[in-house]
């Protein structure tokens, strides 16, 4: 069991008079359950917008919440870490689930997020003949995911990144192996389908955002694994995003890339927009190794599907060179440069 975080008499007080407000707690409570706008919480709380915002401000600069912009819309949610959001835990706990405003604010939200779904639905019913027809190329979704799952392993994950998340569908399959989680997409839309599956999945643990992938919005060495799944056949520069991922690694961090072998599939290009037709081992061994990346291991993938058009998934497990290893190598560096060797 975990240490309890202890405070100082000053400090609890100050963080007890955030959370203990009615409705400060009560939006704990609702953030909890996933991210929420400032529009969610109004239509859930029956309050005025200044009113909530007041209360958000409040939660955040007591490190309870965490507060994220996508576009004109600003996320909230309940933080995941540090010592302020381990004492919202334990008061959350302490509520009672029988308690009926509590009950109430949790069918109005669950109002807001089955008005969320059928959004996110609508949006991907719209777009499912074209995804649809790209499955049919290559090996079976199940295949590739069961042979992730073999190659992330039982390592203990502390905190996951994936790049390009989409439908959130890596979030939902990983849930088990990490403590929390940040799904990256460009694509609003796409983002509207992933929290909408990760309500209906009931996976708290993950959060989404938008953000281009080739400047991250995120602090760099955060993260213990990064995903990258069917994402760098739509880049002009992969090269580039890799470096991003690798940045975001801790030292001893690993890089898991989900995508196509080299293939002839030219229609591609001009159908569903791939700018790279598949990557080579060595060409992704080489781009992994300037962005200080190891390759561990490379799965190929073949599908069921004997066709002349069926294309291969390849999956690559790369590692950040762990901090005594990187110290080392700086040692070695300075002392070339002292002229001591």
């Amino acid at each position: 069991m975990a240490k309890p975080v202890k405070f100082g008499v000053d400090d609890l007080v100050e963080l007890l008079k955030a959370a203990g407000e009615p409705t400060r707690l009560r939006l704990l409570a609702l953030l909890s359950a996933g991210d929420l706008t400032v529009t969610d919480l109004t239509d859930i709380l029956g309050q005025s917008q200044p009113r909530i915002s007041r209360h958000l401000k409040l939660l955040g600069e007591a490190g309870m919440i965490d507060r994220y912009q996508e576009g004109a819309w600003a996320y909230f949610r309940l933080k995941q870490d540090g010592s302020a959001a381990g004492l919202a835990q334990i008061l959350l706990s302490a509520a009672s689930e029988n308690d009926p405003v509590l009950q109430r604010d949790g069918e109005r939200l669950a109002t807001v997020k089955r008005l969320r779904s059928e959004r996110a639905q609508d949006y991907f019913s719209r777009n499912a003949s074209e995804w649809d027809e790209l499955r049919r190329l290559h090996v079976d979704d199940a295949d590739v995911e069961s042979a992730l799952i073999r190659l992330v392993g039982p390592e203990p994950v502390g905190a996951m990144l994936d790049l390009g998340t989409g439908t959130g569908r890596l979030l939902q399959l990983l849930e088990d192996t990490y403590s929390r989680a940040v799904g990256i997409d460009a694509s609003r839309d796409m983002l509207a389908v992933a929290r909408a599956n990760l309500d209906k999945a009931g996976v708290m643990k993950a959060s989404v955002r938008h953000g281009d992938i080739l400047n991250l919005p995120l602090d760099g060495n955060e993260f213990d694994l990064v995903t990258i799944h069917q994402v760098l056949h739509f880049l002009v520069q992969p090269e580039l995003a890799l470096l991003e991922a690798a940045r975001m690694l801790k030292p001893g961090g690993r890089l898991v890339i989900i995508d196509l072998a080299p293939h002839g599939l030219e229609y591609l290009r001009d159908a569903h927009a791939h700018l790279r037709l598949g990557f080579s081992h060595q060409t992704m061994t080489e781009w992994l190794s300037k962005a200080g990346l190891l390759v561990e291991q490379v799965n190929d993938l073949k599908p069921r599907n004997t066709a002349t058009q069926a294309l291969t998934v390849t999956i690559w497990l790369a590692r950040k060179a762990a901090e005594k290893t990187l110290s080392s190598a700086a040692s070695d560096i300075s002392s070339i440069l002292d002229g001591s060797n």
